[in-house]
């Protein structure tokens, strides 16, 4: 390793080159000033902070950035809440003053896995069911702050937004976000293409049986494949679903110098190849800090490189625990909007602190709580996943 340089860089120049290789032998190549990689970011994974918009462990400022969900609509910053699953493009990541790897978002998308009703809700397993889907329910999974109580406050038949990942080595869907929702025209169900029938037009997600008479399919509809499915609110015959629109859910990956991406491993050939989230790895030069004996489908993963020909090119692969997962925290920086001193809570970018326990005060105490006062929180999510229980509040002069 040259001296001086932190592993990181060495890391991210790694993945330049591979994505440059790997380019340079189906024939192509970029513009970027002879790396052969654009000197642009890519991060997905759920949202773990603001301050700026926190991916896969990259601060990206979002004041300029383009906002749309899944389905191409315009949204706002304001739109943006923990947990939910995103994609974020931007410039290339450098070192913030706090020593975060940091970008500048040019685009962040919105993507969830399934609107629809809450079918069943096992509060001992911590399960719902929506559209024929198993939600598993972690400490990590952050529930609209409307929803006090958290999965209590569900009621069979609520229709949810739920952001998540899908484990295809059981089927179920490991939530991130659960928010309830009003006025949908629509459902939709994102997931895993199995038992086609191109004959009588359908095809089953999990449990579900989707029949698309009717409406065009991507080419990309194959077993194996993901789909999102836009529904028809009321079941059909024998409780088939009926499919307005399908599209092809697997991210389409433009060409970036660095990549983060974070989740669970979708298709596995070994160790070398596999998929996260549908989107193809290729670890052949890939350094494990963990080892490889655990990498699996279904595993929970983080993996960075950079991203050539629709392929994320590995630099490094880690694996992630249950145990490491459940012990994640979040975090939250910018001006207070709203305070309950009563209460103790705050809110600072939509998201709602709680300092009633321990808290751990740098440069105030909660006497010194305002009204716009910066401050950074951070800390796990309380029992309900409503709110962020603060374990360090720091003021930023």
């Amino acid at each position: 390793m040259p001296l001086g340089l932190p592993s990181r860089f060495i890391r991210r120049a790694g993945g330049a080159l591979l994505a440059a290789a790997l380019v340079a032998s189906c024939g192509g190549g970029v513009d970027s000033g002879g790396t052969g990689a654009p000197t642009t970011a890519f991060a997905s994974g759920s949202i773990t902070g603001f301050g700026s918009v926190i991916v896969a462990g990259v601060h990206f400022d979002d004041r300029t950035a383009a906002v749309r969900d899944a389905d191409g609509n315009t949204r706002s910053r304001d739109d943006l809440r923990l947990g939910m699953t995103v994609e974020a493009r931007g410039s290339a990541i450098v070192a913030d003053a706090d020593g975060n790897d940091a970008s500048t978002a040019t685009s962040i998308v919105v993507r969830s896995e399934m609107v629809g009703p809450v079918g069943a809700s096992d509060l001992a397993a911590r399960t719902l069911t929506v559209l024929g889907q198993t939600i598993d329910l972690a400490a990590t999974t952050v529930f609209d702050d409307a929803l006090a109580g958290g999965q209590a406050a569900l009621a069979v038949g609520d229709v949810v937004e739920v952001y998540a990942s899908v484990d295809a080595a059981t089927g179920h869907y490991l939530a991130t976000r659960v928010e309830r929702k009003a006025g949908v025209a629509a459902f939709a169900l994102r997931g895993i293409v199995a038992n086609l029938d191109v004959t009588a037009r359908a095809f089953s997600i999990g449990a579900t049986r989707i029949g698309y008479a009717g409406v065009a399919a991507p080419p990309t509809l194959v077993n194996g494949s993901f789909v999102r499915v836009a529904l028809a609110i009321v079941p059909g015959a024998g409780g088939v679903w009926t499919a307005t629109a399908i599209g092809d859910r697997t991210p389409a990956l433009d060409d970036h110098g660095e990549a983060k991406l974070e989740g669970l491993v979708s298709a596995f050939t070994s160790t070398a190849q596999f998929s996260v989230n549908g989107t193809p790895v290729d670890a052949r030069a890939a350094q494990f800090p963990d080892g490889t004996a655990g990498l699996a489908l279904g595993e929970r993963v983080e993996v960075e490189g950079a991203t050539a020909a629709g392929v994320l090119v590995a630099t490094r692969v880690r694996l992630v625990s249950d145990s490491q997962d459940s012990g994640r925290e979040f975090e939250v920086r910018g001006a207070i909007t709203s305070l309950d001193v009563v209460g103790k809570t705050f809110v600072v970018r939509n998201v709602v602190v709680s300092y009633s326990g321990a808290v751990d005060f740098r440069a105030g105490t909660a006497l010194d709580l305002a009204l716009g006062i910066e401050v950074e929180a951070r800390g796990k999510l309380s029992a309900d996943g409503t709110r962020l229980q603060a374990t360090r509040i720091d003021f930023r002069h």
